[in-house]
């Protein structure tokens, strides 16, 4: 009997019993209805949005929470829900583009260093190593120092602050995955290294990268919004939840919503993605549903 006909029923009934999981698990279920949730309002947040983000109104500054204005007004009368909703799509898109740029570039650093070994290895592992020296966050504020402030900047300071983690990653799972039966039946058959890197050995390493991807966007939001608090990210009049804390720090004693709804945000935000990230590791990780 034709092993592919023996081995497709089985494949399929892996992939239905891994949705069958993912989707009963409480984890992913809860993370992933906060997270559209929130990307719902960032998405259509002109449409929600019931007021300018930039408009001042002097006459209606520090206003709590109330029904005209949902999360109160700042210091000189901006709709503080307005620029919520405006703020998390900045805040978002900060996280995801980061952690692209990280997942890639440690990524293909990560595969070539595990794949070839020898001297390439060394230096590659070496020059991660230094990137690991730095706490990520201090690294993302060297590469803020060189490049200066801006949203754009931020993204490439906290991808390059994620890379090296995606390096060890992927090197390890590469250093597994080279050595199996069928990348050497690959090689026999006179495959090329870009196709055994990219179309063997990437797609059977891809489910730890993609969990650490995911677990890491929430940092990526957090270091994001910390480079703005400091004044680094979104400049001021640029909606974004940590500029948003940092504005309302100075005024936490008689207009606390300033603040507050921006760092819920931040949580939710956060908490969901770790949400999601635990709940793909105990699915795609069978050792952790035994």
């Amino acid at each position: 009997m034709n092993e592919a006909v023996v081995l497709e029923p089985l494949v399929k009934t892996n992939k239905r019993a891994t949705r069958w999981y993912l989707f009963h698990n409480f984890n992913f279920v809860v993370g992933t209805v906060i997270l559209i949730a929130l990307i719902f309002i960032t998405v259509f947040a002109a449409r929600i949005a019931p007021y300018n983000v930039n408009q001042a109104n002097p006459t209606q500054t520090f206003i709590s929470p109330n029904s005209e204005h949902l999360m109160g007004t700042d210091n000189i009368g901006r709709d503080i829900f307005s620029r919520f909703v405006f703020g998390g799509r900045v805040s978002l898109i900060i996280g995801l583009a980061a952690m692209l740029i990280g997942m890639a570039l440690g990524t293909g650093i990560g595969i070539i260093a595990g794949f070839y070994g020898s001297w390439v290895d060394s230096i590659l592992s070496w020059m991660t190593e230094i990137l690991m020296a730095f706490p990520g966050m201090l690294l993302a504020l060297t590469v803020m120092a060189i490049l200066g402030p801006g949203i754009s900047n931020v993204i490439i300071a906290v991808g390059i602050g994620s890379t090296p983690s995606f390096m060890r990653m992927a090197r390890s799972e590469v250093l597994k995955t080279r050595e199996m039966d069928y990348i050497e039946a690959a090689r026999s058959i006179g495959c090329t290294d870009a196709r055994i890197l990219f179309l063997h050995i990437l797609p059977n390493i891809i489910s730890p990268l993609i969990v650490l991807a995911t677990l890491g966007i929430g940092g990526a939001i957090l270091e994001g919004s910390s480079l703005s608090y400091l004044g680094l990210g979104a400049q001021p009049m640029t909606p974004e939840w940590g500029a948003m804390l940092s504005l309302g720090r100075a005024y936490l004693n008689n207009a606390w919503w300033i603040s507050i709804f921006p760092g819920i945000g931040i949580l939710l935000a956060i908490l969901s993605i770790n949400m999601i990230g635990e709940g793909l590791s105990q699915v795609l990780d069978p050792l952790a549903n035994c």
